[in-house]
């Protein structure tokens, strides 16, 4: 069942398209890796899909709907919580890992101090991310290390009690142990949330994707589960790519 279905997206940042004529269904429970070369349209198609390109007088046509709803005629708010967003840089709130956390449920509800503490414990464990931090809560964010700020800004995602979290090179400037953290993260929790992952990294994608889908200039090329994409694509161009040849 697809979770997000994409059908005839274009997308113009005035006269570059930047995606061009894309379908595309992302099934509920799985992780979509999508791969490609810079300028290729992976980010573009993030953004769209979280409504960040509006900000830049784009041109949209097509549709995208969540459960079958257009996510163009969802209150931005709404379509927000539901549908996460993690970029490549961790970008963590001023105030404390508590406040981090507690941010965004608050603007959306009222709590009482036991659930909200409640809802730190499950966002920060979900995100391995609690027995770094459980005694340092009203510490300040920006003292903790690239790897926990990025799941930290995962904990921030999973505390909005989100159906579909999109990930923006998320492991680009980190270490192996905090990428493999981040990697772990996303298998465990792929039976409760669907997730997009965009990728330059081809062996991220192959090691924690159920499917991968290829983008070129703004074209998606072809998609397919991800053993058959690493070890027999369709098409030249994603064996060229894959194999390093281009990129």
């Amino acid at each position: 069942m697809a979770k997000i279905s994409i059908k005839n997206l274009n997308v113009f940042y005035k006269n570059i398209q930047a995606l061009k004529n894309i379908n595309l269904d992302v099934e509920t429970n799985e992780i979509l890796g999508i791969i490609g070369p810079s300028n290729s349209g992976k980010s573009s198609l993030l953004q769209v899909i979280n409504r960040l390109s509006e900000m830049n007088n784009s041109k949209v046509t097509g549709e995208i709907l969540l459960d079958n709803e257009s996510i163009f005629s969802l209150p931005i708010n709404s379509l927000r919580k539901r549908v996460g967003l993690i970029f490549a840089t961790p970008t963590v709130l001023p105030g404390s890992i508590y406040k981090n956390v507690t941010y965004g449920p608050k603007l959306h509800k009222k709590f009482k101090k036991s659930e909200l503490d409640e809802l730190v414990y499950f966002a920060l464990n979900t995100a391995d991310l609690w027995n770094e931090v459980k005694d340092r809560l009203q510490e300040s964010a920006s003292k903790l290390s690239g790897g926990q700020q990025q799941r930290l800004c995962i904990a921030r995602i999973l505390a909005l009690k989100p159906e579909v979290i999109m990930m923006d090179e998320p492991c680009s400037g980190l270490d192996p142990i905090s990428t493999a953290k981040i990697e772990s993260t996303m298998v465990s929790l792929k039976d409760k949330y669907t997730f997009i992952l965009v990728t330059n990294n081809t062996k991220q994608a192959a090691r924690v994707s159920s499917r991968v889908a290829f983008f070129l200039s703004g074209e998606m090329i072809e998609i397919d589960k991800t053993e058959k994409m690493f070890t027999n694509p369709k098409d030249k161009r994603t064996n060229d790519y894959i194999s390093g040849r281009f990129g």
